[in-house]
């Protein structure tokens, strides 16, 4: 099992689905001797393919700190005596959630790249979908990993979309109708399939935001005070700071910026989201958006200067300086 985990996995061929070991590698990397955090670190190197540097972003801490984890979270598996053996159901179910964090954060790595000339990294997404298609087939009643799935489907569908050549669109100027149609109708059939049912999580409130998107043909459709009340639950069951920013954009949409600016303000106060290193940058590119909204072109082309200063994609790099650029 140790050498297989420490195989590159995005150069390994995938046998068919009958046959697919990607699972139980999968699952096994979910061990419960390993911390949580342990787990997603070597999941997402094992069957993920990202690289030390990629998961060290996505934790928010060093490369050779994340390296050294990962290591010992293989030794970890050594001496608990893991074997590459598909888990019993008792112990599949109980390392669900790490496995769902995994997936996750796989897909999020590839559909916005931490670093390089792409924005996105298809290979890591489709392999996040396709993973969570088998996890899925594997507990068909739980909503949360059905969730995942229609989260997954519906944001993916908008990928072609995503940018112009090289250059990125923001969801409010994508052509919608090259958004992904079959994507769209299966991931907000899943969704609605589990909705109903009451038993909500952070995973089809996600996928909730994202039909709300996908239901509109127009931006100006959207409708901004459902996004933002879903948002407002999420933050309640998922406190972090993507979520809180996320929110501000949703407010300062359905109720105007100034509202916006004044929320980012109060989280900043309680949360320090300006001073986080991982959080600076979308702070800025947050705040940037609503000083332009309130027409402060000044000030939001400082806040994008900064945004962009912090990114280490050079696609988002290029789209920050470019809105700074066209503000003066």
């Amino acid at each position: 099992m140790t050498e297989l985990a420490m195989q590159d996995p995005a150069r390994q061929a995938h046998p068919p689905l009958e046959t697919d070991d990607s699972l139980t590698l999968l699952l096994l990397c979910c061990h419960p001797a390993l911390s949580p955090t342990s787990q997603v670190a070597l999941t997402l190197r094992a069957v993920g393919g990202l690289t030390t540097a990629e998961i060290a972003h996505a934790h928010g801490t060093t490369e050779s700190t994340m390296g050294a984890r990962v290591s010992r979270a293989k030794q970890q598996l050594a001496r608990a005596g893991a074997r590459f053996t598909p888990p019993t159901d008792t112990d599949r179910d109980s390392r669900m959630n790490a496995v769902m964090q995994v997936l996750y954060l796989t897909f999020n790595e590839g559909y916005t790249a931490s670093t390089g000339d792409e924005l996105a990294r298809i290979d890591l997404t489709r392999e996040a979908i396709r993973l969570t298609r088998m996890l899925r087939d594997s507990v068909p009643d739980d909503p949360e990993v059905t969730g995942l799935l229609a989260l997954m489907l519906l944001t993916e569908s908008r990928r072609t979309a995503r940018t112009d050549g090289d250059e990125l669109v923001p969801l409010d100027e994508q052509d919608r109708t090259q958004w992904n149609p079959a994507l769209i109708r299966e991931g907000t059939e899943l969704i609605d399939s589990v909705w109903r049912r009451r038993e909500i999580g952070t995973y089809q409130l996600q996928a909730a935001i994202a039909a709300v998107h996908a239901a509109t043909t127009s931006p100006e459709q959207t409708d901004w005070p459902q996004i933002a009340a879903l948002y407002l639950w999420l933050e309640r069951l998922n406190p972090t700071a993507p979520v809180r920013l996320s929110r501000v954009v949703a407010v300062a949409r359905a109720y105007g910026p100034t509202r916006g600016l004044a929320l980012l303000d109060d989280l900043n106060r309680h949360y320090q989201l300006d001073q986080e290193p991982l959080t600076r940058r979308r702070e800025r590119a947050v705040r940037a958006l609503l000083l332009e909204m309130t027409g402060d072109p000044t000030s939001a082309a400082a806040r994008y200067r900064e945004a962009a200063a912090l990114t280490e994609n050079q696609v988002e790099r290029r789209y920050l300086l470019g809105r700074a650029h066209r503000l003066g």
